[in-house]
């Protein structure tokens, strides 16, 4: 696995240095204290809003900039992670690309495939809408094709949240998604029968009774997002029977898992899968410093997570669960199992 950034910048800098002035009057307080309450310490943006106000561009503008930050960001990250692997751009059989920031076409799955100089018969899978938990259908996707074909298959994440800045609001889904959102480039290579973590299971469920609890809407002003605070209550309602279904067949349950990569919407919902797991605080540590780190990056958030847990003192976990919710109301796990 590989991953990459843009330029690194700090909650509290970004607050006092640009939304402190975008949320006037009323509202600043509410902000305030939901900036301060968001876990994010440190995160990372194509745009920093410190030297440029994106709030008012057009669509047009931010998807155009889309493509100029993406392409460099995301051959990094394939790059390296092809570098990790050993292997060439050539020998893929499967890219596989997840972003719901930015639109183009040709997309992001073929220029990169041209810019790495991969196989004119290399196959291609582009995944947008999923939002945050997008990589780990993504995730499922490749490893069936590598288990099918026998051959290697790259899986990219690639989000630029930072475009979407929208104008000044007093709605607290808005300023929650200014406080949380961050960019970021996961790229990962899965191989037939190498080392690293196998996909043994997938587990998904989706309550679209609450489908207007999670939305993201493309405006004339970029996109913007809904996020009821109602999300972790739902979750609280299917995530023990997800985890259930997915470790039953093979005769574990949660205290079995040596590992778990939560994708951290925010602080609010790490608190809920804890407690409705029961698990010890320290299972949610590489989960909250990921969000402290970087943000919530959407699509590349849980294979950040992945990638800490595999570098821990401790070293890579015998089987590991990734958790990841978005758009729908939707819930997908993924169980990981070393090699």
């Amino acid at each position: 696995m590989h991953v990459t950034f843009p330029g690194q910048m700090r909650q509290d800098e970004v607050w006092d240095g640009y939304f402190r002035r975008h949320y006037e009057g009323p509202r600043r307080g509410l902000a305030k204290r939901i900036f301060a309450n968001s876990g994010v310490v440190t995160r990372h943006g194509a745009v920093n809003p410190l030297l440029e106000d994106a709030s008012s561009w057009s669509t047009a503008k931010r998807m155009s900039r889309y493509l100029t930050e993406a392409l460099p960001l995301g051959k990094d990250a394939v790059a390296g992670a092809l570098d990790a692997a050993g292997l060439r751009p050539d020998e893929i059989g499967l890219f596989v690309v997840c972003s719901c920031t930015g639109y183009a076409t040709p997309g992001l799955d073929i220029l990169l495939a041209r810019d790495l100089g991969m196989a004119a018969d290399t196959q291609r899978l582009f995944i947008g809408h999923m939002g945050c938990y997008a990589a780990l259908p993504g995730l499922g996707a490749a490893a069936d094709y590598v288990a099918a074909r026998g051959r290697p298959a790259v899986l990219l994440c690639l989000e630029l949240t930072s475009l979407h800045v929208q104008p000044p609001t007093d709605d607290p889904q808005q300023i929650v998604a200014h406080a949380l959102f961050s960019d970021a480039a996961a790229a990962v290579v899965l191989v037939p029968g190498g080392p690293g973590a196998l996909v043994a299971d997938i587990a998904a469920v989706t309550d679209t009774a609450t489908a207007d609890h999670m939305t993201w809407d493309v405006t004339d002003l970029g996109f913007r997002m809904g996020l009821s605070p109602r999300v972790p209550d739902v979750l609280s309602i299917y995530v023990a029977d997800l985890v259930d279904r997915l470790l039953a067949p093979r005769g574990l349950a949660a205290a079995d898992v040596d590992a778990w990569a939560v994708h951290p919407g925010g602080p609010r919902i790490l608190d809920v899968v804890r407690d409705e797991l029961a698990l010890p605080e320290s299972a949610l540590a590489e989960s909250r410093g990921t969000l402290a780190m970087h943000g919530n990056c959407s699509s590349p958030t849980v294979l950040l997570i992945i990638d800490a847990l595999r570098r821990r003192a401790a070293g890579p976990p015998r089987n590991t669960v990734a958790l990841a919710f978005g758009p729908g109301l939707t819930l997908y796990g993924v169980l990981l199992e070393a090699q």
